[in-house]
């Protein structure tokens, strides 16, 4: 499921509908399930990218440091001289390895995934709370009443 899907869902989902409170708070178990398995299927999803990138990064560093063998690099698709014949000193590799393509997508895939997962996160936090919104929305009700 994308960012833009579980913010859709949830602009739906967050509603509370101010006549129907007591199925609002039967639902909210659900909704907290429902939230929280996409949360932890996020979480296991950057792990496995995490773990990807490492793998990713030390094939670059083999090969932008010329020590992965041709048919490693044949396998890849890479290009067999990664620096187009420069001399680069060791500091400057840093350069290369940030602007690698690869390496981007593989952060951005990341970056994606913590921005998920932070959503995410907001989101079950508010269910957590639910109950207090309606509880205040229910004692507002009283008030207003006169009680």
């Amino acid at each position: 499921m994308t960012l833009e899907e579980v913010l859709n869902q949830w602009t739906i989902d967050s509603l509370i509908e101010k006549t129907d409170l007591d199925e609002v708070s039967r639902k909210t178990p659900a909704l907290h399930a429902k939230y929280l398995s996409l949360l932890v299927n996020a979480k296991l999803k950057m792990k496995k990218q995490e773990m990807d990138q490492k793998t990713l990064l030390k094939e670059k560093w083999l090969w932008y440091n010329g020590k992965m063998s041709e048919e490693k690099i044949k396998e890849l698709g890479w290009n067999p001289d990664p620096l187009d014949g420069l001399k680069i000193m060791k500091g400057d590799m840093d350069h290369y390895y940030d602007s690698d393509p690869e390496i981007q997508a593989s952060e951005l895939k990341i970056q994606y995934l913590k921005t998920m997962i932070d959503t995410l996160n907001e989101i079950v936090n508010n269910l957590n709370w639910r109950h207090q919104t309606i509880g205040n929305m229910i004692r507002w009700r009283q008030f207003e009443a006169g009680g």
